[in-house]
């Protein structure tokens, strides 16, 4: 199992290596605990600013799961989540957490290790998969075998240089690059299937759908639940994977009338949102070094509905 943590700047520093990874087809954990930045920025503060690092900050097209952890007991199920995509697809998975999460704390019970759903991890022999060996020959999930090296009769290259489709061997064919492209590209699409659709916090359609990702999660939570108390219909949204998105997300978007987007940045997952399902959702933001606060959510919740009252 290979894992390698840091914040912004060494993640930054990683992404030429995680690229080999991803040409390599081989999996890994790169966890990246978010920090204020640019460059040092606020070593000791928290942000979410790195989603769009971690998504686009490599060189061609080099697509990557991402996953966010919630809080710190949710870091626990995160990993093993992550893990298990990477080694059922044989690709990098980038965890992010904040420095808000990381110095969090709150009552975890330890769990029976025995109960936990394993990780199943298979290296075949030559016997199962055939000769000649094809190291690039892909399951209907389009992952590639994994192979402990020196197994007898399997021996293969591997490389930066790109892959001759199922044989793994150097190629310059301008068709084969760009099947081999697609084919990463849709192997990291084809996690949608594995994760499970949303989860939304409240009515099934309605006037506001709160959207968060990472540390937000329990101040969103609570923010919602205020609302509606006071007699508002508002839902909440927490997206656990953020590459590929769920398969439903933008069915459960357009169900309200608005989308609402609060994030410790200047806009990355609202960016994303638009782009990719057309939705004018707004964003809240917030680049202090501080996590939001419930009252101020309530307070932003509140003046999208009043708003939109008035336009109406």
């Amino acid at each position: 199992m290979g894992v390698t943590t840091s914040s912004g700047p060494g993640i930054a520093l990683k992404m030429e290596g995680l690229g080999l990874a991803v040409m390599l087809e081989l999996p890994l954990l790169v966890i990246d605990i978010q920090r204020g930045g640019p460059s040092t920025g606020l070593p000791t503060k928290t942000e979410q600013a790195d989603l769009l690092q971690v998504i686009f900050g490599r060189n061609g097209e080099c697509p990557v799961p991402v996953v966010a952890a919630r809080s710190p007991a949710d870091c626990f199920e995160v990993v093993q989540e992550a893990w298990r995509i990477a080694v059922r697809q044989m690709t990098p998975v980038i965890v992010l957490s904040d420095g808000y999460v990381a110095n969090g704390a709150e009552p975890w019970k330890i769990p029976d290790v025995s109960k936990l759903e394993p990780i199943e991890v298979h290296h075949p022999t030559a016997a199962e998969v055939g000769l000649p060996f094809r190291p690039y020959q892909r399951n209907e999930l389009l992952a590639r075998p994994w192979v402990v090296p020196g197994t007898p009769e399997l021996m293969h290259r591997v490389g930066g240089l790109e892959k001759e489709d199922g044989t793994g061997n150097i190629s310059y064919d301008p068709e084969n690059h760009q099947k081999m492209v697609d084919i990463r590209a849709t192997k990291v699409a084809n996690v949608a299937k594995l994760v499970g659709p949303c989860e939304v916090d409240g009515p099934e359609s309605g006037d506001l759908l709160v959207v968060s990702w990472g540390g937000t999660y329990g101040a969103c939570m609570t923010a919602v639940r205020e609302c509606r108390r006071q007699g508002h219909s508002v839902a909440h949204c927490h997206l656990r994977w953020l590459n590929p998105f769920p398969s439903d997300l933008g069915d459960v978007l357009r169900r309200y009338r608005r989308v609402l987007v609060p994030e410790l940045n200047l806009g990355q997952l609202r960016m994303l949102l638009r782009a990719r399902y057309l939705v004018d959702a707004q964003g809240y933001n917030k680049v202090k070094g501080k996590p939001f606060t419930v009252s101020e959510l309530v307070e932003r919740m509140r003046a999208v509905l009043d708003a939109d009252s008035q336009a109406n």
